[in-house]
């Protein structure tokens, strides 16, 4: 758990160095329209000079959260990256889409679209999930004859659902580093609170279809035809998919299960359910069963992995600079004082948690700026709670940092133009389905730690 740093200066100037700190941040990137790796750099550094540490000790708070964050999550996230970009490139992607889409009745196609969003969406970030799939949703919609809204939002919640709520994704992988959570039972219980969430908002909401009709864009004309026996099989390209979160499913059983923590089965799950290792088999084995198994080649896999990371580069210097801003937070004692008022409160931390997510997804338009700040602001405390309810809290705050989709957000717009939708009618669909995921998802993460 997060070790408590005495405070540095008195309660109402460290409460000024946070507000301070987290203004910078929103004025930065909603006013200035600065990249979010740049606000959250300011952001740190304000908190620092405030809170009165001087600007060198602030630098050294800040670079020591980006470096270690860095060197953490960030290979994490260049590894997941890699494993996207061949799921794609391979073919695979399609042939998850077209075979459980071919099985699916007419009826069952909004649920079968959730279901294609979700794996999609586990290994891959929302944005390339979504131009992935869009072809997709175009043709599913006109060939069934039903609203885009009806056959997209599903697909869209399922992507929004991993995105928030399950690793390998950076936003739950970033809080679960934060936190120190436990990252098997962090995936246990996000795979528990996103099946339901992704029901709700997907499936059942996506019947607003009916009173939000909208057609098929008129210059689409179709996937071209491609040859399936290229593609890897459907059975090889799921099992690729789940393969890391298999792995680290049986990290966090053996550690429950298997009390010898000598044995030979123990140290060999623990060993492979470690996330670098998981993530890192996963793309060895993708470049065989995807790459090469596709005839991609040696070059074409070496040209895929290669390719795959300059679009991430963003999402690492965000992740990696919320870091050192969640470092400065620590360092001033931020962070305790905000634990010692929350343990003298009623407050439920998982609550706080969520609420603080919101208003930060709410000023920055942005998931992973949300994410890694709550997390950072929050992390002393996690010392007052179980393994499980730092699960949970991650999943809270991964719920938050979904809520209501807006005009700041680019996704927004992404949905907007994809969708051929109005503003007001991205609002009553896109930003309403993103804002009841974030609403049922904290509410089955309360139910839960009913139970933990």
């Amino acid at each position: 758990m997060s070790d408590l740093v005495d405070p540095v200066a008195s309660e109402g100037r460290l409460l000024l160095a946070a507000l301070l700190g987290i203004a910078v941040i929103v004025v930065l990137i909603i006013v200035a329209r600065l990249h979010p790796f740049l606000a959250l750099t300011a952001g740190a550094l304000t908190v620092g000079v405030t809170a009165g540490v001087g600007v060198q000790t602030a630098l050294d708070s800040y670079t020591a959260g980006f470096g270690s964050t860095a060197a953490g999550v960030g290979i994490l996230i260049a590894l997941g990256a890699m494993f996207g970009k061949l799921l794609a490139d391979s073919g695979g992607a399609d042939q998850i889409v077209d075979t459980i889409i071919g099985h699916s009745s007419p009826r069952a196609l909004p649920w079968a679209m959730a279901v294609v969003g979700a794996i999609i969406g586990l290994p891959m970030f929302f944005e390339i999930g979504l131009v992935l799939l869009m072809p997709v949703i175009y043709l599913v919609a006109r060939r069934s004859g039903q609203s885009l809204v009806t056959i997209g939002i599903p697909a869209l919640a399922g992507l929004s659902a991993m995105h928030g709520l399950v690793p390998p994704h950076p936003g739950p992988l970033t809080a679960i580093d934060y936190l120190d959570a436990n990252l098997g039972t962090t995936l246990a219980l996000g795979v528990a609170v996103a099946i339901p969430t992704v029901i709700i908002a997907g499936p059942v909401f996506g019947l607003v279809g009916r009173y939000v009709v909208i057609g098929v864009p008129e210059h689409f004309e179709g996937r071209p035809d491609e040859d399936s026996a290229t593609r890897p099989s459907f059975a090889v390209t799921l099992a690729s998919v789940l393969l890391p979160a298999v792995l680290m499913m049986g990290k966090a059983l053996a550690d429950i299960f298997v009390d010898d923590e000598g044995s030979a089965v123990r140290r060999t799950l623990d060993v492979l359910g470690t996330p670098l290792i998981a993530l890192l088999i996963a793309v060895v084995v993708g470049m065989f069963t995807l790459g090469l198994g596709s005839g991609m080649g040696r070059d074409g896999v070496g040209k895929s992995l290669e390719s795959s990371l300059p679009g991430v580069a963003g999402i690492l210097l965000i992740v990696s600079a919320g870091g050192g801003f969640k470092q400065s937070l620590v360092d001033t004692g931020i962070g305790t004082l905000v634990a010692e008022k929350v343990a003298d409160s009623n407050i439920s931390v998982l609550l706080l948690a969520w609420f603080v997510a919101v208003l930060i997804r709410l000023a920055t338009g942005s998931a992973t700026v949300a994410t890694v700040t709550a997390s950072g602001l929050l992390a002393p405390l996690t010392a007052q709670l179980s393994t499980g309810e730092v699960s949970l809290m991650v999943l809270a705050i991964g719920s938050g940092s979904v809520f209501f989709s807006h005009v700041n957000d680019a996704g927004f717009w992404l949905v907007k133009e994809y969708f051929g939708m109005t503003v007001g009618q991205t609002l009553k669909t896109w930003s309403a389905m993103e804002t009841l995921l974030s609403v049922t998802g904290l509410v089955f993460v309360m139910a839960l730690n009913l139970v933990i």
